[in-house]
């Protein structure tokens, strides 16, 4: 039964602080006792995770479970394919989930967890690399590991010191610490990232120009020999506020925009080439650059188009109006 504090005794605000802060202290120092540690065993597990051809799969129960899962998480959107396996649901079948390719890291502060007993049998049959997170080395499940990661031994945080909370912080920041290592040495990189990540404000950060720029028939295009009848016919079509004049390369020679138009407004504006009116060398983007980059050139400019340029020639345009609905910021 869930107790409840006496309704006659005024909340402390001073100590509520006091233990905040002694939790932090407790936890930040069990992480720096932690990276003091981290060495061999840490390698071997990294290449043993490395060497695998199928999944991680990760392994926990209780607390335990609930880092083991946002441990998988982390591995899976870091590039290392990995699955959280409930131990329960292993014995009732879920074993299934866990093949000779894969490598399985299964996390108990004792180490002394039944429901971990049966997959630890399993993996020692079919030979799966198995890792091990606990601070007991000498336990059922840090005996039978391939490689054991031993936490340091210091207690819980709060009055009663039992509750996991130092353990999980532990356990959480060691499996970031795989998760990095592993990230590193696959050469995962900021476009793995975001071909993982589509969704949600990181994968809005990540998006490319090539992402959200308008190709083909969409550009605004005239050649050289154009007249300026011809470029506002364009502008005018295709709603970018803007044609691009590109030469007999099909190189973009120049730009005019709906300010040149107004710029220029006069009773022979119909009878000119678009080459007198147009801007050379107008400020240009590459497919290959983030989103952000380009929104961050038209708030500088002033301006609400950017021709997409690759080897010289015109590939694509991108509107701000395109940035700011796909989130970029």
């Amino acid at each position: 039964m869930a107790t409840r504090a006496p309704q006659d005794k005024p909340f402390d605000a001073a100590q509520a602080l006091r233990l905040a802060q002694e939790t932090f202290d407790i936890e930040a120092a069990a992480v720096l006792g932690l990276k003091a540690r981290t060495g061999e065993a840490f390698t071997r597990a990294v290449k043993a995770m490395l060497d695998v051809q199928g999944r991680v799969v990760v392994m926990g129960i209780g607390k335990s479970g609930h880092i083991a899962r946002k441990i998988a998480a982390t591995f899976a959107s870091t590039g290392t394919p990995a699955q959280f396996v409930h131990p329960a649901e292993a014995s009732h079948g879920d074993l299934g989930m866990v093949t000779p390719a894969d490598a399985v890291v299964a996390l108990s502060n004792s180490g002394e967890t039944f429901e971990l007993a049966d997959i630890i049998n399993y993996t020692r049959r079919w030979s799966i690399p198995l890792i091990a997170i606990t601070s007991r080395g000498d336990s059922a499940l840090g005996s039978a590991a391939d490689v054991t990661l031993l936490l340091p031994n210091v207690g819980e945080a709060g009055l009663i010191g039992i509750a996991p909370t130092t353990s999980t912080t532990m356990m959480l920041a060691l499996g970031d610490a795989l998760a990095v290592a592993l990230l590193e040495r696959k050469g995962f990189s900021a476009e793995d990232f975001h071909l993982l990540h589509p969704g949600g404000k990181l994968g809005q950060k990540l998006l490319r120009v090539a992402d959200l720029m308008h190709v083909g028939k969409e550009l605004p295009l005239i050649g050289t020999e154009a007249g300026m009848q011809q470029a506002i016919l364009e502008i005018s079509a295709k709603t970018y506020g803007c044609v691009g004049i590109v030469d007999a390369k099909g190189e973009l020679a120049g730009i005019i925009t709906d300010g040149d138009l107004r710029r220029h407004m006069g009773d022979d504006l119909l009878h000119r080439s678009a080459v007198d009116i147009m801007t050379a060398h107008p400020r240009t983007i590459r497919p290959g650059a983030l989103a952000a980059e380009a929104l961050h050139v038209m708030n500088e400019k002033a301006i609400t188009s950017l021709f997409v340029i690759e080897d010289g020639k015109p590939v694509g345009i991108v509107r701000m109006h395109d940035c700011l609905k796909a989130g970029v910021a």
